[in-house]
């Protein structure tokens, strides 16, 4: 397909321009990220997405990045919060210094109107709430700023619930579920238009989202446990649920959750990434799947490099059989759908 742009579900350009003190997102507008850039967003067909704002902990704490079982401590929410500011700042930065090249998107109209003006259409995001106190004094500031989609947690606790440790092979129940902090934080998203991002969850706040959630079940960037059984994929009956709700998953490119054996190993064919789109459409129906890469926060498949080779996975899914009607849905439509549904 010529033509096939890209919504994606899920990037962290913004936590890494900002660890790099890059304030005004110039190595993207210059073509010298890593997986995310002006240059290889344009060779890649990548036409928008979710950007990630993502507080760091303590680098002394964290364990191994290879290991397979890695949990982490709860982090300083003063810290968070001013890393939480600093990373929308630079967003907003980009988006007012080149609207011709990236727009913040409040609604699913607004990704329609960036699209056809050949601007990237970005959904402001936040992985991991620490930046947000128990008051959600700052969430609605996020929101006028133009939050539209928000994960509670990241794999680490906090006060609205626990994030799932990284491990492999086991199950994603993992302890208790949401907090009375994350249930009010669920229930003013639903009432603002915020997507509340089920990534990152244990399998109990899944469930306490389930339970109480007046919107589709969206997990970001996430895939099936019954293909690479990591605690950060999703079970067939979290699945069902996620299909019940008219939910959507968007697929994380991360080769540890897309292996079979769980290693972070780069020599990742575009065959596992198919497994798992074929497991999750089977599941949820051709509606309910897209795309979520972590690109700029995971190890990506060494066949894509980048999001310059995102028709390498669309090449892939052609040549497995599927139609240019499911090719655009899994990379385009799904998201503008749910989307539309969830922020308006």
């Amino acid at each position: 397909m010529s033509d096939c742009p890209v919504f994606d579900g899920h990037n962290d350009l913004l936590s890494k321009l900002w660890a790099s003190g890059d304030r005004h997102g110039t190595a993207f507008f210059e073509g010298r990220g890593d997986d995310l850039d002006l240059v290889k967003c344009r060779a890649g067909g990548f036409a928008g997405g979710f950007f990630a704002i993502w507080a760091p902990g303590d680098p002394a704490t964290a364990p191994d990045p290879m290991a397979t079982y890695r949990a982490f401590g709860p982090i300083d929410p003063e810290g968070a919060r001013q890393a939480t500011i600093e990373q929308a700042a630079i967003l907003h930065r980009m988006a007012a210094n080149r609207p011709d090249v990236i727009r913040i998107c409040r609604s699913a109209a607004e990704i329609t109107a960036a699209r056809a003006a050949g601007a990237i259409a970005a959904i402001l995001h936040i992985e991991g709430s620490e930046g947000i106190g128990p008051g959600l004094d700052e969430l609605y500031l996020y929101h006028a700023a133009g939050l539209r989609s928000l994960g509670p947690v990241w794999s680490r606790d906090n006060i609205f619930g626990h994030g799932v440790p990284f491990n492999f092979p086991a199950s994603p129940d993992t302890g208790p579920g949401l907090t009375a902090a994350g249930f009010d934080l669920l229930r003013i998203c639903n009432r603002l238009g915020i997507l509340f991002d089920l990534s990152h969850l244990n399998e109990a706040g899944f469930w306490d989202v389930a339970g109480r959630s007046e919107a589709p079940l969206v997990a970001t960037h996430s895939g099936a446990h019954a293909v690479t059984p990591a605690t950060r994929n999703l079970t067939d009956r979290q699945l069902d649920a996620i299909a019940e709700s008219g939910g959507l998953v968007g697929l994380n490119f991360g080769v540890a959750f897309i292996r079979p054996d769980g290693i972070k190993n780069p020599d990742t064919g575009p065959e596992h990434m198919l497994r798992h789109l074929d497991h999750l459409i089977a599941r949820l129906g051709e509606g309910g799947v897209a795309l979520g890469s972590d690109f700029d926060g995971t190890m990506i498949p060494a066949f894509m490099g980048s999001s310059a080779g995102l028709p390498e996975l669309v090449a892939a899914m052609e040549g497995s059989g599927y139609g240019p009607d499911l090719i655009r849905r899994i990379t385009w439509d799904n998201w503008q759908d749910v989307l539309a549904r969830t922020i308006g």
